[in-house]
Parts: structure tokens; C-alpha cells; sequence
């Protein structure tokens, strides 16, 4: 997506603003009144780039028709289902993991830093409740088949067709899956039982 001006950043953040607090989009002339603008041929101007570029969408016969559609510094992500920091649940099969997203987040540019395979999961279970994810949650994941130990991972559990969100730990001819909550137990399997299907590289606390 292309760059924007620090004056079309500003009209983007109003229209953000006023379409959360009102619940409808600004018209024109709530932009220049807003804005610090002259005119509203000028205020077209640059309301005309904004959706050139893709940040916004309009209705040309429409008044109050500004929709936002991406922001600067905000990445859309899609959510692919929920995931237990628990006990294992499971899940029908692991194709699952591809499959079109139930619906889709923003998140800021600073968590999926621009990487590729990037999804969100919704958090079922508190067993990674010290390591700061909670029920609840939404976990960003990135796309990954392996992991260094420590690595938070979405594991898929091969023989008992079950995923789980546990740290990961390569022991000799076995895999931990430790949770990080003292009251739970670590999960014992053969390394061959065990598929890393994503690593946990953000977490968005649901309040």
C-alpha cells in the first residue's frame, strides 16, 4: 500500500475517530471543519488519494458514504479458529490450519513485522496464563514446522488428532509440551507424534 502525507494521516485518524464515536461516517464537511482544511475541493483532494491508495472507499451518489478499509501501520490478519491452552481439544483434521479464516483482526505493523504466514487464534484454557495468555486472548501466529526450545508453538498431536498451545522442549527421544501454569502438568510425546504448526510471535488480550 502506498505512503500517505502527514495531512491525509491526520484526515485518516478524524475519520477513524468520528466513525467510532458516531457510529457513521463524517461528511465532507466535517473534514474541513475538522481538519484545518480551506475548502472542500481540497479536502476532496485529498480524500480522493486516501482511496487511491486503498485506505478508504466511497459512495459516489451517497452522502456520508466514507468507509475505512486499511490503516497505516496496521496489518489485517485472518483468524483461523480457537486453540486450547489447556488440555488438548480436538479438531476435525489439520487442514484445518488453511482453511478460509471465520473472519479477520488488525493488529499493528510492529507485531506481524512484515512476515509471511501470519494468522491469529482465538485462546481456550489457561494453561499459558504466565506467559501472559489468558482465556480468551487472541494469539498472532506465524506459520512455522519447527521451533527452538522455550518457543511457544501451536502443536498438532498426530495419534490423538488434538492441538494445543504449550512451549516446546526437544528431551532425547521425546518431546515437552510444558505449560506455563504451576498447576499443570506437561504433556509427554514421541517426536514423531508432534507437528509444529505455527509459533506464537504476538498476544492480544481481549478485555
Amino acid at each position: 500500500m502506498e505512503s500517505i502525507s502527514d495531512r491525509q494521516k491526520s484526515i485518516l485518524d478524524f475519520i477513524t475517530r468520528f466513525i467510532s464515536d458516531q457510529g457513521y461516517s463524517p461528511s465532507v464537511r466535517d473534514v474541513v471543519r475538522n481538519c484545518g482544511i480551506s475548502s472542500s475541493s481540497v479536502a476532496q483532494y485529498h480524500l480522493n488519494a486516501l482511496e487511491r491508495k486503498g485506505y478508504i472507499s466511497r459512495g459516489r451518489e451517497i452522502s456520508r458514504s466514507i468507509g475505512l478499509t486499511k490503516r497505516p501501520g496496521v496489518n489485517a490478519i485472518p483468524v483461523l479458529g480457537t486453540i486450547a491452552a489447556g488440555q488438548p481439544i480436538p479438531v476435525p483434521d489439520s487442514d484445518n490450519w488453511t482453511a478460509l479464516a471465520e473472519e479477520s483482526i488488525e493488529v499493528p505493523h510492529e507485531i506481524a513485522r512484515g512476515l509471511e504466514g501470519v494468522y491469529a487464534l482465538k485462546v481456550k484454557g489457561t494453561s499459558m496464563i504466565d506467559a501472559l495468555i489468558d482465556d480468551g486472548d487472541i494469539v498472532v501466529m506465524q506459520q512455522a514446522s519447527t521451533a527452538q526450545d522455550g518457543e511457544t508453538v501451536a502443536a498438532w498431536l498426530k495419534d490423538e488428532q488434538e492441538v494445543t498451545l504449550k512451549k516446546i522442549y526437544h528431551e532425547k527421544d521425546r518431546i515437552r509440551l510444558q505449560p506455563a501454569n504451576k498447576d499443570m502438568k506437561p504433556i509427554y510425546c514421541k517426536q514423531d507424534d508432534v507437528d509444529v504448526q505455527g509459533r506464537v510471535i504476538g498476544v492480544i488480550r481481549k478485555l
